[in-house]
């Protein structure tokens, strides 16, 4: 290892206290775009990657341009053990937690006690192309685990991803997601929405239930037991966006 890879593992590891890994191009690419702390960006190829920021997100390419930093292949893979398929990795600061207030242009997604890493990812992903205010978790499961921002493509820093207790949600009518609700394409959601998924297994709890202003289901063919969570957390901010004037688009 030379003198300026070495230097780059010690400057990695420093900045890694209090930091999330962005794993890929296209994380680092919405981390910047966003406005993240981004403490270091590291490739082992700078031409490459300039060449990808050119052709898929110039506003970025100055950037990576400027703070890149080249190494070589073998300590790319001990800052990243698993590997990129991009050859682009970078550290960003956690954001501090969001204050949602009563007043919204858009919904909150809560999904309680999700499991699975790559779902939570792809439900950040929809809320933030949808503009929805935040994506809260109650549950063991961190929200900025690395697996579930690589799921996201770094757009964790396009909203406000937080864990919260059950008794944290923020104001605003609750719809819960239920197969007993009301049809999804009959109802208007509003701005203010606290829009609450349950497992695909289970579905949400008895005591979340309760809080329910209203109980929403999506049409689903019989014999087909549920939808993947981020499928119906996208058609619920889908359904939302073609009556809200502050929906994007």
């Amino acid at each position: 290892m030379d003198a300026f890879d070495a230097e780059t593992v010690a400057l990695w590891r420093a900045a890694s206290v209090g930091a999330v890994v962005l794993d890929g191009f296209h994380a680092v690419k919405h981390a910047i775009r966003f406005g993240a702390q981004v403490r270091v960006v590291v490739t082992g190829d700078l031409a490459a990657a300039c060449g990808l920021a050119q052709a898929l997100a110039d506003d970025v390419r100055a950037y990576i341009e400027e703070h890149a930093r080249q190494v070589s292949p073998a300590t790319l893979r001990e800052l990243v053990p698993r590997g990129s398929p991009t050859g682009v990795v970078a550290l960003a600061g956690l954001p501090r937690a969001g204050v949602l207030g009563a007043t919204r242009s858009a919904p909150v997604v809560v999904l309680e006690n999700p499991r699975n890493l790559g779902n939570v990812g792809a439900v950040v992903r929809l809320a933030a192309g949808y503009g929805a205010s935040a994506v809260l978790t109650t549950g063991e499961l961190d929200p900025w685990h690395p697996n579930v921002v690589r799921g996201s493509a770094g757009l964790h820093f396009a909203t406000t991803v937080e864990r919260v207790s059950p008794g944290e949600l923020p104001a605003g009518p609750v719809y819960v997601l239920d197969p007993e609700g009301d049809d999804l394409r009959a109802i208007e959601i509003p701005d203010d929405a606290v829009l609450a998924f349950g497992t695909e297994r289970h579905g949400v709890s008895a005591a979340l239930r309760a809080r329910a202003d209203r109980l929403v289901a999506i049409p689903m063919r019989p014999g087909v037991s549920s939808y993947n969570l981020a499928t119906s957390v996208g058609m619920t901010l889908f359904r939302w966006s073609t009556t809200s004037e502050h929906a994007p688009g």
